[in-house]
Order: structure tokens, then C-alpha cells, then sequence
């Protein structure tokens, strides 16, 4: 038994045009597929399935939900607009209310030197 190559592990060869085959196993246990997100992480390559929506799907969608192209124009002219700063809560008044006010001690002035 072979440490660097655990026993459950298969191969794929890399051609020299950059291609992998990958074993029907693997890709049956991802789902169908034909696009993978690509990355290289501490030496390895991680592939991950991504499901691209075609265009038609999409404006299905769209139909399904009676949206229009104004709407979508509405929708990404708004989603560009500055957003306003979030307004700072008030602090609430009834925390304060049962508590007596403090009087304000008054500071004294001492007349300065004259020169």
C-alpha cells in the first residue's frame, strides 16, 4: 500500500494540448455537467461543477414572472444608484426618563493674572 496514493484514488493523464479525462465515476458522482470551476490550492487543482443557465431558461423565467424589459431596466438603474447612508438609530427616551437629572456643577473662573 502505496501512502502517497491512497487506495480509493484514480488517475487521470494530463495530454499535451492541457486535457484531463476524468473517470466516469467521478463525474457521475458531481451530476451532469460540462463546465467545472478551475483552482489551484497548496499544489492541488479543485475542480467544482458549475451549472450554467442558459439564455433561454433565463427569459423563461423572466415570462414566468411578467417581467418586462422596463422592469429590468428599472431594476438595474436602481441597483446602480448611490446608496444613502443607513440613518443612525435614536437612542430610545424611555431609558432616560426614569433616571433624575444630575445638576451641572458649575466651574468657577478664576480672574486671570493681570501683567
Amino acid at each position: 500500500m502505496n501512502p502517497y496514493f491512497p487506495q480509493n484514488a484514480m488517475l487521470a493523464k494530463l495530454t499535451s494540448k492541457n486535457q484531463l479525462t476524468l473517470p466516469k465515476s467521478v463525474t457521475q458522482a458531481v451530476g451532469a455537467t460540462e463546465y467545472f470551476d478551475v483552482e489551484a490550492r497548496a499544489g492541488q487543482i479543485i475542480l467544482t461543477p458549475v451549472r450554467i443557465q442558459r439564455g433561454d431558461a433565463v427569459r423563461a423565467k423572466l415570462a414566468e414572472l411578467n417581467l418586462t424589459n422596463d422592469d429590468m431596466t428599472a431594476a438595474v438603474a436602481w441597483a446602480r444608484a448611490p446608496q444613502a447612508a443607513p440613518a443612525m438609530a435614536a437612542e430610545p427616551v424611555a431609558a432616560y426618563a426614569s433616571k433624575p437629572a444630575k445638576p451641572k456643577k458649575s466651574v468657577a473662573k478664576k480672574p486671570l493674572p493681570k501683567a
